[in-house]
């Protein structure tokens, strides 16, 4: 709950202020000297270095890019930072003998300021001797009442629909193209003159669905794949047997997918196989048309921002987990580790088994405001975004 403020208050949070008194009260108190002494800016964020401490303040939002508030146990500030608050930040300098400096987070809130509480740093990064990020993990998570305030919720209108699910089992080429469209923004007109050209087409023979791919990563390159990938079409490659020709691979090569190879004009729908390099290769079970449907599903929950991971289920849990979802109606994925996806707006679920007793769940969403479904669940997060 969130309860009104003022500069002889506790530092526990949360608490709201206004800003003129938490700007040239509270902040001395919080950093132990002046208000306006080590103020610097870090990716939208005002950081305030103290003798006694340290005060993040953050905007209200969501946007890209910017440092602020990430989830209801998370806090991100985006440099690059100048040097001191990367030391301070980084180098876990300490005050005398009371420890490490706290590091206070404040949210901006129109003209008030939401005192959060203290917080740790979980990791941080460097490149080339400053700061570009740094992760902060709050003492005291956040409420959704909280999380909203300071994160407001994206509109559902603004997520990306589930048209293309009605298209799944009748015109797949419909369920690629509308699924894609939706989930990646089009790219705006300086982003497609900035682009590499599209690359060269080769003039060998390659079924409609692999050439309906390579037309949509003409404009959206990243529907190739962030994890796994699809290879250019100029990459092609045949294996050492010259039977197959390998289209696409895992991102260390630990395997491959690919077409059985011929000269002539190739099959409508082909099989698809899976295979590691010294293995017979298996039979995905959903030929090609169905095959790019769920590589495009897996690599877009693996690439997205706002993620939901939870440890390791029992079926239980994936019946509990998926009955707030839509199943995506195809034969399961990945002959490894057999795997099926569940969807909502703007959210990805894929889950996977090797013996049907334990479950790997990996949800990604376009926006943290379509994990909202799963928010209430009785399920242990390693990691929760929403």
């Amino acid at each position: 709950m969130v309860v009104e403020g003022d500069a002889g208050m506790t530092d526990q949070g949360p608490f709201l202020i206004p800003a003129p008194v938490f700007d040239d009260e509270r902040i001395p108190v919080l950093v132990g000297g002046s208000a306006t002494a080590g103020r610097y800016m870090v990716g939208g964020a005002v950081v305030v270095i103290g003798p006694a401490g340290t005060v993040i303040i953050a905007k209200a939002g969501d946007a890209p890019g910017v440092s602020g508030v990430w989830n209801a146990e998370e806090v991100r500030l985006l440099g690059p930072a100048p040097g001191p608050v990367a030391e301070r930040l980084m180098g876990s300098p300490r005050g005398g003998d009371e420890g490490p400096f706290p590091v206070h987070i404040a949210v901006g809130v129109g003209d008030e300021v939401l005192y959060l509480g203290t917080s740790q740093v979980s990791r941080a990064s460097a490149s080339d001797g400053v700061m570009t990020d740094c992760e902060l993990r709050l003492e005291s998570p956040l409420s959704r009442d909280l999380l909203d305030r300071v994160r407001p919720p994206l509109p559902a209108g603004d997520l990306p629909g589930l048209e293309w699910l009605r298209h799944v089992n009748g015109d797949r080429a419909a369920a690629l193209n509308e699924f894609i469209s939706g989930w990646y923004p089009a790219p705006t007109e300086s982003e497609t003159e900035e682009a590499d050209p599209p690359t060269p087409r080769t003039a060998s023979p390659l079924p409609d669905g692999l050439r309906q791919l390579y037309r949509l990563a003409e404009r959206r390159p990243y529907v190739l794949g962030v994890q796994n990938r699809i290879l250019p079409e100029t990459r092609l490659q045949t294996d050492l047997r010259g039977e197959m020709r390998i289209f696409g691979d895992e991102s260390q090569g630990g395997f491959f997918w690919s077409l059985l190879w011929t000269l002539d004009e190739p099959e409508v729908d082909p099989t698809v196989w899976f295979g590691e390099f010294d293995e017979e290769p298996i039979a995905e079970q959903e030929p090609l048309s169905g095959f790019l449907i769920q590589f495009s599903l897996f690599e877009a929950s693996m690439g997205a921002d706002h993620l939901a991971l939870p440890r390791r289920l029992t079926a239980p849990q994936v019946e509990l987990i998926t009955q707030v979802l839509q199943p995506v109606p195809l034969r399961p994925f990945w002959p490894w580790v057999p795997t099926r996806f569940y969807v909502a707006p703007g959210l990805v679920m894929r889950v996977g088994s090797e013996d049907g007793e334990e479950f790997d769940a990996w949800a990604g969403a376009t926006h943290r405001t379509a994990l909202s479904p799963l928010a209430d669940l009785p399920i242990d997060w390693l990691r929760f975004d929403g």
